[in-house]
């Protein structure tokens, strides 16, 4: 679930907002780009008593040359031993403009805020040989993502931020909350008859 995501110059803006500035590498880099997993992107760290823009790898490296693990489950997180340093101390936002999940036709469907032009997902980090990785925390899927797949990212309401980010004691209550609805688009997606 939430296998890849989409970042534009909305959500660069939006980091500005947030942290006060954007790093260079982001507009060199350049937003208007689909975000997979092993890339590096623009996340939402804590840093002192404030949020800062960071850069990291998306997805934590598998077991034994296996796949990346880029998606945790927001209910039992606090239970793997691969995730539990990452979620009580280096939690962290995801911004994008969308994310993509497909259905079981394989039809590409845009989920997106209907609200707001950019949604915050929350994720953790951990460090590796080759420097902090995070992956984004999924949760039960609501009525908007229900019929396209059973999971969704946990996203996140803006005034949240902080308290994800920074407040230790507000992690469960968050892990266990249902994220807002989504806007759901499909270039083309088949209707049954049936």
């Amino acid at each position: 679930m939430c296998g890849r995501y989409y970042v534009d110059e909305e959500t660069a803006r939006e980091i500005w907002k947030i942290v006060g500035k954007v790093d260079e590498q982001l507009k060199i880099e350049g937003p208007g780009r689909d975000i997979h997993p092993t890339e590096p992107a623009p996340v939402i760290v804590g840093r002192g008593e404030g949020l800062a823009m960071a850069w990291q790898r998306w997805g934590y490296p598998g077991f034994a040359g296996s796949k990346v693990v880029f998606n945790a489950r927001a209910e039992s997180v606090m239970e793997k031993r691969m995730f539990r340093e990452g979620i009580r101390r280096h939690r962290l936002v995801v911004p994008g403009a969308w994310f993509y999940e497909w259905n079981r036709n394989k039809e590409k469907i845009t989920f997106r805020r209907e609200d707001s032009p950019v949604l915050f997902m929350a994720g953790f980090c951990s460090r590796f040989e080759d420097g902090n990785r995070f992956v984004i925390l999924t949760t039960q899927a609501n009525d908007s993502m229900k019929g396209t797949h059973d999971r969704m990212p946990l996203i996140l309401e803006k005034e949240q931020l902080e308290d994800w980010v920074l407040d230790e004691k507000s992690v469960e209550r968050i892990l266990a909350q249902r994220p807002a609805l989504l806007e759901k688009r499909a270039d083309y997606e088949q209707q049954t008859l049936f």
